[in-house]
């Protein structure tokens, strides 16, 4: 065999480590070093161990390569001494991070000024943070003597590999006390707050939008962990800093006070939603039941939801003037970043809402008018000034016209038809009817008009068409089946309601042929002659097995031939073989037993 004989070909690699004069060079530029790293090739192991090979794989991920060389081969190298590095060998890690010297190599990369090369960084994130998880104790020892580590850090946050580490930092230290201790240690730096400093329209927006998600990341995994501790467990320093009253404060003065930027309202903003999340334990089934009353959809959620810190609301409350000006008068920049302040303004204004009218906590919004049911404010905005019911039909009669034209339907068209069902729906049964039915009477006549015959036939006719089952349950009677042409020629027939009968697929042919009457079948009779369709059922495969094994016995006699070791002739002769006889004899067989079986 091929392993007993070992005919396996000799390593290039093996051949290598022979050579008392052999570089790390030489061993990158072999294919199988990775492999043979990872399956723990024992004298590969011991030569990379050596302290002037670690500190040349560690040279490899933190100097930028000679700009010389081609962009395919120059960072061939650091990639592979990377992959070396973080081939979770356990030779490697206890070498690397039970050596201060090595340590001190790799953390000088944090000491480059910025920008750093993004693909060394990630280099270097990689590399330490499998350290971080796999030498926990010791690399966490290791950080937190080394002065300004969390500023270097924040100094070249607009790397996003330094998001990477931090969040490895939170997240990837265990056991639980080491884990406290870590996060006591990253409070004690003041990382929330010095993340929310970056959040400032003097930043980089790079940085601004980097320290921005490292802010919701953190916020996130905070809250999942805390859901997953046990109650009398200590509670996360960071989550409750970035949810104080004075670190939200910090971040909507830094967005409204003084010079305001587009990437500072929105990176703060995506911090308001993170914190006003809820968020539900992942072991506690919930479910949203809509419950109708009086024209209203009330939303009733099932089940403990983790409810907003209160002092969120009370410093987001000074501001809320502010986001209603942004609304009204965005500040330009251009047309994707106009579009995406305009949608973090309205996300933040429903959470707020959605807060308001949720039990808990709750911000203090402008109080509702008493006569709400007979006269809403922004109902007359809305038909008046905000010409709802002409921008409706504009909008159909424009996708209408260009269909006509052959081309294609406006995408937005479903949530026109909900919308235009919306306004019906409570012109008819709503809280505010008549007041939606006196404004739809002042309309000019003519858009009056449109909007009645719009209702009447476009409407309806969409609605009709939305509501129409994809696959139609009607049973056909045997008298409709019987008055269908069918597709198949009479000859074929029979063929076809056997095939019929193999996929299994009982059709309106099998049921008429095979004498079903319609009575059995009937929608006002509850006793159904189940045991008759089991019987005839048992009857067909019974004889169609039959059919097959026949068949099959007939073939075999007449093919197969015993071998008589005193026969002459030669048994590898070639011959004429002719299927026609039996092949016509096995057909005229089963068409025999078909025949009898539908008599």
């Amino acid at each position: 065999m091929f392993w007993k004989f070992d005919l396996h070909m000799s390593s290039q690699l093996e051949a290598l480590l022979e050579k008392d004069d052999v570089t790390l060079t030489e061993l990158m530029e072999e294919e199988d070093v990775l492999q043979e790293c990872k399956a723990q090739n024992r004298r590969l192991l011991v030569f990379l161990s050596q302290d002037t090979c670690m500190q040349e794989l560690l040279h490899l991920i933190t100097t930028e390569p000679p700009a010389g060389l081609e962009e395919t081969r120059r960072f061939k190298h650091p990639n592979i001494a990377c992959e070396l590095l973080t081939s979770d060998v356990g030779v490697i890690n206890d070498k690397l991070g039970g050596e201060k010297p090595l340590l001190d190599t790799l953390y000088s990369f944090l000491e480059q000024p910025p920008p750093l090369n993004p693909l060394l960084a990630s280099f270097f994130s990689k590399t330490i943070g499998n350290l971080i998880t796999r030498k926990t104790e010791q690399v966490i020892s290791f950080l937190r003597g080394k002065e300004g580590f969390l500023g270097l850090v924040l100094n070249h946050i607009n790397t996003s590999a330094m998001m990477d580490l931090l969040l490895r930092l939170i997240s990837c230290v265990e056991p639980a006390p080491l884990r406290q201790d870590t996060l006591n240690w990253l409070n004690e730096e003041q990382l929330a707050q010095r993340l929310i400093e970056l959040i400032h329209p003097g930043k980089d927006e790079e940085k601004q939008s980097n320290a921005s998600q490292t802010v919701c990341d953190i916020i996130r995994l905070s809250r999942d962990q805390a859901n997953q501790l046990q109650e009398n467990s200590e509670a996360d320093p960071l989550l409750a800093v970035l949810e104080s009253q004075e670190c939200v404060g910090q971040l909507l003065d830094n967005m409204f006070v003084g010079e305001r930027t587009e990437s500072c309202i929105i990176c703060g903003t995506q911090i308001l939603l993170t914190l006003l999340e809820i968020r539900r334990p992942g072991w506690v089934f919930y479910s949203r039941i809509l419950k109708k009353v009086d024209g209203m959809l009330d939303a009733c959620v099932q089940g403990h939801e983790r409810c907003v810190n209160s002092s969120i609301l009370q410093a987001i409350q000074p501001h809320l003037t502010h986001y209603h000006q942004l609304l009204l008068d965005p500040p330009r920049v251009n047309l994707h970043t106009h579009a995406n302040t305009h949608l973090q303004h309205t996300h933040i204004l429903y959470s707020l809402t959605y807060h308001s009218a949720s039990p808990g906590p709750t911000l203090p919004l402008p109080s509702v008018p008493p006569d709400i049911s007979t006269h809403n404010t922004l109902v007359t905005h809305l038909f008046q000034d905000c010409r709802l019911v002409q921008r409706i039909l504009e909008a159909w009669e424009e996708n209408d016209k260009m269909q006509a034209e052959g081309g294609m339907r406006r995408g937005y068209m479903g949530h026109l038809t909900r919308i235009a069902n919306t306004v019906v729906c409570n012109m008819e049964k709503g809280p505010v009817h008549s007041q939606i039915s006196s404004l739809i009477t002042e309309l000019l006549e003519d858009c009056k008009g449109r909007w009645e015959t719009f209702v009447d036939q476009a409407l309806t006719e969409i609605n009709r068409k939305n509501t129409v089952d994809l696959v139609s349950h009607n049973l056909r009677s045997s008298s409709e089946d019987d008055d269908r042409q069918s597709p198949f020629p009479k000859e074929l027939s029979l063929q076809q309601t056997f095939s019929d009968y193999q996929i299994q697929q009982i059709t309106a042919n099998f049921v008429d042929q095979f004498g079903f009457n319609d009575d059995e079948f009937s929608e006002h009779s509850d006793n159904i002659n189940y045991a008759g369709i089991y019987t005839h059922t048992l009857w067909c495969v019974c004889l169609h097995v039959q059919a097959k094994t026949a068949a099959f016995e007939a073939c075999t006699k007449e093919k197969i031939q015993s071998f008589d070791d005193n026969e002459e002739e030669d048994i590898w002769e070639e011959r004429e073989i002719n299927y026609t006889t039996h092949t016509k004899s096995r057909t005229r067989y089963t068409n025999t037993h078909t025949f009898t079986h539908l008599d």
